[in-house]
């Protein structure tokens, strides 16, 4: 069996918000400014394996005792934007998510009811000391909510095939005006045009979540682990956000079968991801 430290861990995408540095307040700001001069920062990978490590005690840790002090860090246009992990809120916020994706006799295995009964108080605690709390961070496993792709556009995208010890990648950035233009049209165009359903829904939440960050900040998109579970040349002919805008662009313009073959596009790409995930 693989070590946790060495293990690459799959299927978990990502929407990161990076914040300028000036949108912190201090001390937090001299904190990341020092962070960033860093050359060891960790990845998310890291940041993954040191939750997988703290399930493995018994009873297991589901939520970090303490919070993270790392953070992603990119420069764009000549300023540092921060994107802070938080692992204890995302934590919380996980666990709280866990009785509607595992089986009630797994979730029994993985972490049994005391330990997610005490985490929740400590949440209900933490929580009631920071109300405005919110994540940098979104997470989904085993897929890319259809809604991220709603705030990128294909011209954004980054595909690297890797080499040797270097994983691919594939993630979009976008500014954080052109997230929130996509979500305000796209919205427009599927409220006059279908019922209300996920995708709409997923849309308010994520355009909610974009208002509460700094209006210059950046809105990334990352495939992260779920690269190691498609096959390279998918993965390199991978253009779902052109798919989304496609088929929204069809909706706005009436042509149902047009919005239907982008729909169709999508499900066919996104077929095998879903057979790995039952066989899992």
């Amino acid at each position: 069996m693989p070590k946790v430290s060495s293990l690459i861990v799959p299927y978990a995408t990502y929407l990161r918000v990076y914040e300028p540095l000036a949108a912190f307040p201090e001390p937090e700001r001299d904190h990341w400014a020092r962070y960033a001069r860093r050359a060891d920062r960790p990845s998310y990978q890291v940041e993954l394996r040191r939750a997988l490590a703290d399930l493995l005690p018994t009873p297991p840790v589901p939520v970090p005792v303490h919070e993270s002090g790392d953070a992603f860090v990119l420069e764009s246009d000549g300023v540092l934007c921060v994107c802070p992990w938080r692992t204890r809120l995302r934590g919380w916020q996980a666990l709280g998510e866990l009785g509607d994706e595992l089986p009630r006799p797994v979730l029994e295995a993985v972490l049994p009811e005391v330990v997610r009964r005490q985490a929740a108080q400590d949440y209900e605690r933490w929580l009631a000391r920071n109300p405005d709390a919110r994540p940098w961070i979104r997470t989904s496993t085993w897929q890319v909510p259809l809604h991220w792709f709603v705030l990128v556009s294909d011209e954004e995208r980054t595909f690297e095939k890797g080499s040797g010890e270097t994983p691919p990648a594939l993630r979009y950035r976008t500014p954080m005006v052109q997230a929130r233009r996509r979500v305000a049209r796209a919205l427009r165009t599927l409220k006059d045009t279908i019922d209300e359903g996920p995708l709409i829904d997923g849309l308010v939440e994520v355009g909610r979540w974009l208002e509460e960050f700094h209006p210059r900040s950046l809105v990334e998109l990352d495939y992260g682990g779920l690269v190691h579970a498609l096959p390279a040349g998918e993965l390199e002919d991978d253009h779902s956000a052109a798919d989304v805008a496609d088929g929204i662009e069809a909706l706005r313009q009436g042509d149902g079968a047009a919005a239907g073959a982008a729909y169709g596009r999508l499900v066919e790409r996104w077929r095998s991801v879903r057979d790995r995930r039952s066989a899992n």
